[in-house]
């Protein structure tokens, strides 16, 4: 079961190829109850991929972001399990930016072991393969991809759209980056997976669904992503309702 990033790499760009013609196309923005917006193609992209699952993995249960929103997360869930978050990034998706993503990571005792996210507006795929991670164009053959050593005095740390210029000194104060790119959604890991970024410090509120994937891909590639403390981040916190608390992601 831990060798199945390929096959989530497939899926998820199934999910992309359904979800790229609504981009643009003037969407109807709903709100869900936390206020967070979701759209018609969130919703079309985690039925295919809910449907996809449970034909290539029939009994394995399935957390998606917008079944929990709708219906609830489980009070509780066993050691293997699914993430999918089908569209992350749905501000950006509605502002028209290119970086929103399709993921779905496989967890194991608390661990996401295997994961892939796609890229529709740029047809990437970045996904785990045993001892390692790959990344693949308009679904053709994967290139191995590694984190990059940290480059002294370069270091590159991709940050949210959002942070206020006092909140992201004090990071580069505490985490020693030199560089800073305002970036959306799970891409960041993948960017810092294929040695283009090195550093994704999250002070902030996260959902399980939402960096599972991308967590698994970081890890193959030679990262790490862990608490400011430098614990491991742990996935089925069911009595959380499995929402993260802060972490940092980094490259080689």
């Amino acid at each position: 079961m831990n060798d199945v990033g390929p096959i989530l790499a497939d899926v998820c760009e199934q999910a992309s190829r359904l979800i790229l013609p609504l981009w643009k196309s003037g969407l109807t923005v709903f709100s869900k109850a936390d206020e967070s917006p979701v759209t018609e193609a969130d919703r079309r992209g985690e039925a295919l991929i809910l449907e996809r699952l449970a034909e290539l993995f029939p009994g394995v249960p399935v957390i998606s972001e917008e079944d929990a929103s709708e219906f609830g997360a489980p009070e509780q869930i066993g050691p293997r399990f699914f993430l999918v978050d089908p569209v992350d990034g749905t501000k950006a998706f509605v502002r028209g930016d290119p970086n929103f993503t399709v993921n779905i990571a496989l967890v194991e005792s608390g661990r996401p072991v295997a994961g892939a996210i796609a890229a529709p507006a740029t047809s990437e795929t970045w996904y785990t393969v045993a001892g390692g991670a790959m990344k693949r164009q308009e679904g053709g053959v994967g290139e191995p991809i590694r984190a990059r050593p940290w480059p002294a005095g370069a270091a590159v740390a991709l940050i949210s759209h959002t942070m206020k210029e006092e909140t992201a000194r004090k990071l580069a104060d505490e985490y020693g980056f030199d560089l800073r790119e305002p970036m959306d959604s799970s891409i960041k890991f993948c960017r810092i997976a294929e040695g283009s970024a090195d550093i994704y410090p999250r002070h902030g509120p996260t959902m399980e669904w939402d960096i599972a994937a991308g967590h698994a891909i970081l890890e193959a590639a030679g990262g790490s992503v862990r608490t400011p403390e430098g614990e491991p981040v742990i996935y089925g916190k069911a009595r959380e309702g499995f929402r993260n608390g802060w972490f940092v992601a980094r490259g080689g």
